[in-house]
């Protein structure tokens, strides 16, 4: 199979590069430093926004791959930050899309990933991709983001839109920036401890992105989140236990909101969701437990 990954070279990008090359599949990766070497894979150049330059390759790939989007951990969210999440994943989006648009020979498949905070942050009832997306600043975010490539389907490709939960691994920034307070002797709920902490091992980040992809039957949204439901507290609980460490001092939401500003609402906001059309596609797990998803993580 040949594969275009836009965003290749980022965290997630170089996980999904390694499981396709490990199993032999060609792979070309758009990125915005083509100086920037891949083992095994051709990286071109792009900026982000045209289909200057690389257009003419999207009518030899049979599957197309858009993971681009500055990182929402790039703090702090000011006004400008903002306009950049969003036209670091439309822009993308609708490059891809025209250059799929104005092709002869389409790929099988487009996979474009977002975000489960698509659902917003509060809601009484577990989500899942038949939920309709909130109102907030991170649920509108997402629509723009997966709008931009909807077009897709009107070329018969098969569209397929992954709204991720937070990724585990041993390089996710995310997770260190969780793990430093309990490593520090002072580890605790952020906030309330109540609202939800969605997760996914990134085993299982990846193998269900591949699981898709090569799925013939798969299309639409699907929640890439372990079937685990983990409130924040139970979620640091667990880190705690994993690093050795006491678990004892809560972190008021204002004084997470005084640090990080509206960034904060990452950790001290969260709804409940499942991996409802996931499971019922036929994806098995790996790694469905928090408490053995932090021990491989953390191995010593």
């Amino acid at each position: 199979m040949k594969v275009l990954i836009a965003g290749g070279t980022g965290f997630l990008g170089k996980y999904l590069i390694n499981s396709l090359t490990a199993d032999s599949h060609q792979v070309w990766a758009l990125s915005r430093k083509p100086n920037k070497a891949v083992e095994g894979v051709q990286v071109v150049s792009w900026d982000g926004k045209t289909t200057e330059g690389w257009g003419h390759l999207v009518e030899e790939m049979d599957a197309v791959v858009n993971l681009s989007g500055l990182s929402l951990h790039s703090w702090p969210w000011t006004k400008r930050k903002k306009q950049r999440f969003n036209d670091s994943r439309v822009d993308p989006g609708l490059a891809l899309a025209s250059a799929i648009k104005n092709t002869s020979r389409r790929p099988g498949v487009f996979l474009q990933i977002s975000g489960i905070n698509h659902y917003g942050l509060r809601g009484e009832m577990i989500a899942d991709e038949s939920t309709p997306p909130g109102d907030d600043y991170l649920a509108q975010l997402t629509v723009a983001w997966e709008d931009a490539t909807k077009s897709v389907e009107e070329f018969g490709v098969r569209h397929i839109v992954c709204r991720t939960a937070v990724v585990l691994a041993d390089d996710a920034i995310l997770l260190e920036l969780m793990a430093l307070p309990v490593r520090l002797f002072i580890g605790g709920p952020l906030g309330s401890g109540a609202q939800a902490l969605p997760w996914i091992h990134i085993g299982d980040q990846i193998g269900a992105i591949r699981f898709l992809l090569e799925n013939p039957e798969a299309h639409g949204p699907y929640n890439l989140i372990a079937p685990q439901p983990t409130s924040n507290a139970e979620f640091m609980r667990a880190l705690a236990k994993e690093l050795q460490r006491p678990y004892w001092f809560p972190v008021p939401a204002f004084l997470m909101h005084l640090a990080l500003g509206e960034m904060s609402l990452l950790v001290t906001e969260g709804r409940f969701a499942q991996p409802k059309r996931l499971l019922e596609q036929g994806y098995t797990f790996r790694f469905p437990k928090l408490e053995s998803t932090l021990k491989d993580i953390f191995k010593r």
